[in-house]
Parts: structure tokens; C-alpha cells; sequence
């Protein structure tokens, strides 16, 4: 008999005395003898919601004894499928740039190294391991690099501790998408009994824009030192036995859909920010930023919502300009 699939609950139909259960992420090294060792080795946090994996880069340099260092801390905020290994790229190249910051990578819930937890995935649930990551790292700041879902993430953590947002660079934000664009698939959205596998079908038929091809040099790739995403994606899929679940329950509830409201008001917040978008990115456009009152505004010519790992040079270059008028 076939295990049914995992599904999380959804926002307001948890009881405060519910138990909390929790599946629990693979190892590091299942993970490591498959995609080598080009993140740090990992840390842990321990949180009452489960275990979360982070990835300290060492600064080249010691922070400066003769005054404020501007990019001292910076957190950068995966989207959702690909986990933390999937902007070790971009955290390579910007590392040696800013010699005495120090670079944090997370596995959000479901994703990598870290657990699934059974309760809703609604943006509190992030915003929690957020919090709860600085607080552990002793950061009372940080800069934040978001990606995608990671971007609409330290948007709305933003519009609500904007103390702890020192900037945000946001790549491809996701956020901006109103449900009704899905319309049709409203049933999978709102899920129900009998419907979640047709549900999962389809959210993941979306985010991947058809089924998931991993390529079939991909082991050649990786030993040759490149992230691989559908490769680490595949794998999630069969060795997370929480990570569907909470794709599903973030695309549904953890806003990746109609944050309008967060982002407008993380915009007033008075926070450095910079956008950073695809010239083919239909996910999000310069107009939608500039909607919710987003106007610094970069965008790298021919690259759809990919561009954090299919221009790493020009990404980074703009992080870097962006920095340094600090």
C-alpha cells in the first residue's frame, strides 16, 4: 500500500495544545556524498519547531578595530525548492569583496538539512526562525539577501522588525503574484480531501515551469565544483520526507502569493533596498515593485527568475555597487 503523502495543516486550524510533530531532515552526509562539500560544513539551531541548518562563511579578514565596518553581517534567504546550497554561488563571489563580513546561509523549514515541522507555513512560521537564528548568531542586525520566496520572506520580516533589517537586497522577489491569476486552480490552492496529490502535482508542475529534468551530466557538474539545482532538488524529493509538504504549504500560505501589503509597507520603513530582476521574469516586474513603492530597481538583461545562479557576475555587481554607497 502506497504511504499517503504528507500534508501540513493550514493557517487557523491548529489548536495551542495540538502536539507538535516534526519530520526530521536528512543528514549532512547523505547530502554531502551526493553534492560534495561546497557549503561550509553545517550548524544547527535548535528550536522548539525543529532543528535548522545554517552555513557560516569565515571572513577573510578580521572585522576593523578602527571604527564601524559597514557589511558586517549578512543572512541570505533561499527560495523555495532549492535550498541554502543553491546561493552558495552568489555568497562565493560577494564573500571575498566584503573581507570582513560575515556571511550566513539558512535551510528554511522543509529544505536541506533542516526539519519539517507539522504546523501551518504561513510567513510568522519564517519570521520566527528568522528571529530566532539572530538571536543565536548574537546579531542584533543584519543585511539580508533574499531570493524569490527567500526576497518576499525579508520583505514582510521587514515591514515587521525593520530594527533588525540593516538593508535587503531582493533577487526576483516572489510575493507579488495575486491568487487570482490561478483562478482555475483555486481548489488545489484552498486543497481538501481527495484533491492534495492532484494538488501537488500541479504547484509543482508550476514552480518548475514542466516536470523536473535533472540533467543527466549532473554528477560530472557537480565534482567539477557547480550547484546543480534540479539535481538538489531531485534529491530533496526522496530524501526529505518533509520537503513536499512544505513546498506545497508555502506556495499556498508562507507568501509567495499576494504580500502587496508587506512589501508597501516594508518600502516605508526607511531601509536601503535594491531590487534585483530577470528582463524575463514573469514572476515579478519592475511595475509591480514600483506599485508597492519599490523604485531602486536593477534588471539584468536576457535571464528569467533564475538570474541568482545564471548571472552571478552581474548579480553581484550590483550588490556590490549597492554596498559600497554605503
Amino acid at each position: 500500500m502506497t504511504k499517503p503523502s504528507l500534508v501540513l495543516p493550514r493557517p487557523g486550524t491548529v489548536e495551542p495544545d495540538d502536539a507538535l510533530q516534526i519530520v526530521k531532515a536528512p543528514s549532512e552526509a547523505a547530502f554531502v556524498s551526493t553534492f560534495g562539500t561546497l557549503l561550509p560544513p553545517a550548524s544547527y539551531l535548535q528550536t522548539p519547531k525543529g532543528t535548522a541548518a545554517y552555513y557560516k562563511f569565515q571572513p577573510p579578514s578580521p572585522a576593523s578595530t578602527h571604527g564601524e565596518v559597514p557589511i558586517n553581517r549578512v543572512l541570505f534567504v533561499h527560495g523555495v525548492q532549492t535550498p541554502a546550497i543553491g546561493l552558495q554561488p552568489l555568497a562565493t563571489a560577494l564573500s571575498p569583496l566584503f573581507p570582513h563580513a560575515q556571511c550566513v546561509l539558512v535551510d528554511l523549514w522543509g529544505h536541506g538539512l533542516t526539519d519539517t515541522p507539522i504546523v501551518p507555513h504561513e510567513p510568522a512560521l519564517f519570521h520566527e526562525l528568522l528571529e530566532n537564528l539572530l538571536a543565536h548568531l548574537e546579531w542584533e542586525d543584519a543585511h539580508f539577501i533574499g531570493y524569490s520566496f527567500g526576497a518576499s520572506t525579508v520583505a514582510s520580516f521587514a515591514a515587521i522588525h525593520p530594527q533588525r533589517v540593516s538593508s535587503m537586497v531582493l533577487v526576483a522577489p516572489a510575493g507579488l503574484l495575486h491568487s487570482t491569476r490561478f483562478e482555475p486552480q483555486k481548489r488545489y490552492l484552498e486543497g481538501g480531501e481527495g484533491l492534495e496529490e492532484q494538488a501537488q502535482a500541479w504547484i509543482l508542475d508550476y514552480l518548475e515551469g514542466g516536470p523536473l529534468t535533472v540533467p543527466p551530466d549532473w554528477k560530472d557538474r557537480v565534482e567539477r565544483g557547480e550547484v546543480v539545482a534540479e539535481a538538489v532538488r531531485d534529491w530533496q524529493m526522496k530524501e526529505h520526507e518533509g520537503h513536499l509538504a512544505s513546498v506545497v504549504g508555502i506556495f499556498r500560505d508562507g507568501g509567495v502569493l499576494d504580500r502587496h501589503d508587506e512589501f508597501a509597507r516594508a518600502a516605508t520603513m526607511g531601509i536601503n533596498t535594491v531590487c534585483i530582476l530577470g528582463e524575463l521574469d514573469d514572476l515579478c516586474t519592475s511595475s509591480d515593485l514600483e506599485h508597492v513603492g519599490m523604485h531602486n530597481i536593477a534588471v539584468v538583461s536576457q535571464v528569467g527568475h533564475g538570474v541568482v545562479r545564471q548571472k552571478v557576475p552581474e548579480v553581484t555587481q550590483l550588490i556590490e555597487h549597492f554596498w559600497n554607497e554605503f
